[in-house]
């Protein structure tokens, strides 16, 4: 029942979304028709929102092998999904108890504080999950102990980190009905706050002005086939023409292939930008019974893509600079004398698409170029720092990816030698 309830349910975000979206139809006491329409299609626009991940991570993950092929990269890979399977071997009890009783304080602490989060991105609250459990366990810290602690620094977490961006997060949607919570917020504080120094609001990417005669850019969708269009085209030649058709393309011919994927990565993009609509739509007016019952004023804190369709152009920009960061970091990490971090695509897609448009809200188009640019950086850096931390538990080999897992991550590990 315990692994039913922690995996199936809990760990289902799809579902756990679905239930507040359930309990605050319930509280507000709307007809039997409200409830279950409401809550089935928050559930479908989660699925719709994971779908389309689905599909552009597909494309992503091909491109990264040609990537690699064609420039023969070798260094470690940011991999939240692999370090937390590898980790569940060893503390996936602990790491269960701490997300359960890590959500548990995250209500309390939203209930009786001015922080009014509801943290609903369950697989981030998992992968933190685990990352306090294994970097404690390496200070000794282990059992009741490690549980208690590290249910509060989770749920404190899950409402502070939230509340670090949410100034940003209302100036993108020009509104305080839903807040981010995703574990990428350090690298999103630091792109807002850098563009709101260093850019110039009033000269939006979204404003972004074209000739008439090319006009059909002002569709981002088919702006982010032609731009993915042009780097498969480049990388696809310099990986070989023989290493796609027989490694990837199944036989199809690699330039053909490469475009076909090209325009899937922008439909993958599409299906999410309509997903993050719907799940929107939905979750906002059925908070509103825990808002008024629960926790009140109680805020969703939803998964970075919740920002993406208030500036579908940033989403570009944001993913190519971070991006470029990251491919820049690979010669800055010797000389700092750290281990090379491979720029993995789905983190700097993901993470530097939202960095941009909150680049953007604050500083514009040059807002959105430096602060995913920084984004870049820090998701190269901070996992590199991070490594000797995680390689004392035997995990050399991967790291995790987002910007608060190295904060994190780092911190606790400073703290428990202070106190050791």
């Amino acid at each position: 029942m315990f692994d039913f309830i922690m995996n199936d349910i809990l760990g289902t975000p799809a579902i756990l979304v679905g239930l507040f979206a359930l309990f605050g139809l319930l509280l507000q006491k709307k007809g039997i028709a409200d409830v279950i329409s409401g809550t089935l299609k928050t559930i479908m626009g989660f699925l719709i929102l994971n779908g389309g991940a689905s599909i552009l991570i597909g494309s992503l993950d091909i491109f990264g092998k040609m990537f690699e092929k064609a420039f023969h990269i070798q260094g470690v890979i940011p991999n939240n999904e692999a370090i937390v399977a590898i980790a569940q071997q060893t503390f996936g009890k602990e790491t269960a108890m701490i997300m359960l009783f890590g959500m548990v304080m995250n209500i309390l602490i939203a209930r009786f504080t001015p922080f009014k989060y509801i943290f609903l991105t369950g697989h981030h609250t998992l992968f933190m999950a685990c990352l306090i459990s294994a970097v404690f366990a390496t200070g000794g810290v282990t059992g009741l102990p490690l549980i208690i602690i590290g249910s509060i620094i989770l749920g404190l977490l899950m409402v502070f980190m939230p509340a670090l961006v949410q100034p940003y997060v209302r100036e993108i949607t020009g509104n305080d009905s839903i807040a981010v919570g995703h574990f990428g917020s350090f690298g999103y504080f630091v792109s807002g706050f850098i563009g709101k120094r260093a850019g110039d609001k009033s000269k939006s990417t979204e404003d972004i002005k074209v000739p008439k005669s090319l006009g059909f850019l002002r569709d981002t969708s088919v702006a982010m086939s032609l731009t993915m269009t042009i780097l498969f085209l480049v990388v696809a030649p310099i990986a070989g023409k023989g290493y796609v058709e027989s490694e990837l393309s199944g036989g199809v011919n690699f330039l053909v292939f490469s475009l076909m994927q090209a325009i899937t990565f922008a439909a993958g993009v599409y299906v999410v930008l309509a997903g993050v609509r719907m799940l929107i739509a939905e979750i906002v007016p059925a908070f509103k019974g825990i808002a008024d019952k629960v926790v009140k004023d109680a805020k969703p804190a939803l998964d970075c893509p919740a920002v993406f369709p208030f500036a579908p152009n940033a989403v570009i920009i944001g993913f190519l600079f971070s991006f470029v960061a990251g491919l820049l970091s690979m010669f800055l990490l010797p000389l700092f004398g750290l281990k090379i971090i491979v720029p993995g695509l789905i983190p700097h897609f993901f993470t530097g698409a939202a960095a941009g448009v909150f680049g953007n809200a604050t500083g514009g188009r040059r807002g959105a170029i430096i602060g995913s640019f920084a984004n870049g950086l820090l998701i190269s850096f901070l996992p590199a720092l991070l490594l000797p931390v995680l390689g004392s538990l035997g995990f050399e080999g991967t790291t995790f990816g987002d910007s608060d897992f190295g904060v994190v991550g780092i911190l606790l590990s400073f703290l428990i030698k202070l106190f050791s």
